[in-house]
């Protein structure tokens, strides 16, 4: 069970879901603590230790009764019926359980020398059916099936990974067996009749297992389908559910970058290998290196500070923004945050007093600034300059995002000259298509000559390219 347990881990995290090495071990502790007698238990065991987000609840209920369930209920379905009625020519559950006692005396006196797949078939052994043919589905080794059909040489190639290529041969053996030992020919007719009921039903296993294996397959290419549409899909047009996804996906892509930055910085600490003076030390010992030298230099924790238009036309989008960038507060020696419209205010203390999404709300729905007014950049840059410039300094990196779509109002734009001779860049994102810029009311062309940046970024895809700019800076 432990091995099944690891294998299920690998399958949820091919499917998209987070499971660490830890949760693996933290689910294998508490399967021992509940034991396997209650299903239920079991399910929910797994369940505590290996999902952590809401969205992949449905993942892991599909995958669990897949990978748990699915071929244990093709034995269970292929498993001989015992009849109620003695005249119907099928066998009773007392016919049924002397010829299973007496396949198993033979089993035991003959030296027949069955492959595990005939013998469990024969005996009705469901725990090892269930083993052989759970170890072949995960082998990665199925044939590849489109439809339903299932060629014959399938199943022939499934039996000959199983090393049971003759499972018929080897039945006809133990008729062989009965009949040296002195059976009747009704007792060698009922067996045969059982061992071809018993051949058919593992034709029909077989078949169940292609399909099994299919609509695991299909399911994961789905979900791989859905999840590069939402890389692609723009902020703009999400529905409720692909909010969901997509909060989880932003916060997934913070943690890539704070896992990048983090190796950067650990290398950094003690600075670069410093070649010259390497050398230049290791000449009293006859030019073996015995003491490395590295240059003296640490990298300081930069300082962010992120504009978030909140306006009606980018609202959904600074939802994103808002999020990526405080999730990486403990990247940042400090991460300030402002939000506008036409006046501009400090949302920093919002998000340290609050959960993130709740925070996020309040930003955005009008409790901070007039979220209905029309935009006016050169307004809120006018007061940002006036009441907030003390905050940038050579280790700020500013982050703007906007349509720069400014209503006919005056541009102000010396204060993002006067922003970028402070910062150690700006960056500004804006989440219009690039071919729109400058036309109308936007601003985005006398705006952009003062920043380091300008990206386009509506959609999750373009969210990747920031994070690449941010790990460079």
């Amino acid at each position: 069970m432990q091995d099944r347990i690891v294998e299920f881990a690998g399958l949820l995290r091919r499917s998209g879901v987070r499971v660490s090495t830890a949760e693996t071990l933290d689910a294998l502790r508490a399967v021992h603590l509940s034991g396997l007698s209650d299903r239920g238990f079991f399910k929910s065991a797994l369940r505590a230790s290996m999902v952590k987000r809401t969205t992949d609840l449905p993942v892991y209920e599909e995958l669990f009764d897949l990978f748990f369930s699915g071929v244990g209920d093709l034995v269970r379905a292929n498993a001989p019926v015992p009849s109620a009625d003695a005249s119907s020519g099928e066998l009773t559950e007392d016919e049924l359980r002397a010829l299973l006692e007496r396949l198993a005396e033979l089993l035991r006196s003959g030296d027949l020398e069955l492959s595990d797949l005939a013998e469990a078939l024969a005996m009705q052994d469901a725990g090892e059916l269930e083993r052989i043919l759970r170890e072949l589905m995960e082998s990665g080794k199925l044939p590849r099936t489109e439809t339903n059909y299932v060629p014959p040489g399938a199943s022939k190639q499934m039996l000959d990974m199983l090393g049971a290529a003759d499972v018929a041969g080897e039945f006809q053996r133990i008729l062989d067996l009965a009949r040296e030992q002195g059976a009747d020919d009704a007792e060698i007719d009922r067996l045969r009749r059982y061992l071809e009921k018993r051949t058919k039903a593992l034709a029909e296993m077989l078949k169940g297992l292609l399909r099994l294996d299919r609509e695991q397959e299909h399911r994961a290419e789905e979900r791989q389908k859905d999840r590069e549409r939402l890389l692609d899909k723009s902020f703009y047009y999400l529905s409720p559910t692909e909010i969901k996804l997509m909060r989880e996906a932003v916060a997934a892509l913070a943690r890539k970058l704070k896992n990048a930055m983090a190796v950067r910085n650990r290398h950094a600490k003690r600075g670069r290998l410093d070649v010259k003076e390497t050398i230049r030390r290791s000449m009293e010992f006859g030019g073996v290196p015995f003491r490395i030298r590295f240059e003296d230099k640490r990298r300081e924790r930069p300082q962010v500070i992120v504009m978030c238009d909140v306006s009606d036309s980018v609202r959904n989008v600074s939802r994103f923004m808002l999020q990526f960038v405080h999730s990486l507060q403990d990247l940042y020696s400090r991460v300030r945050s402002y939000v506008f419209v036409a006046d501009i205010a400090e949302v920093t203390r919002l998000f340290k007093d609050n959960d993130i999404q709740s925070a996020i709300h309040k930003a955005i729905n009008g409790d901070v600034v007039n979220v209905y007014a029309h935009s006016d950049f050169g307004k809120a840059f006018t007061q940002f300059q006036r009441n907030h410039i003390e905050a940038v300094d050579s280790r700020t990196t500013v982050i703007i995002l906007g349509d720069a779509r400014n209503n006919y109002n005056a541009a102000q734009e010396w204060t993002l000259r006067d922003l970028r001779e402070r910062a150690k860049q700006v960056i500004w994102l804006n989440p219009e298509n690039r071919s729109t810029w400058g036309f109308g009311d936007s601003e985005m062309n006398v705006y952009g000559k003062h920043c380091d940046f300008v990206e386009e970024c509506r959609n999750l895809r373009q969210l990747y390219k920031v994070v690449d700019i941010l790990i460079a800076g």
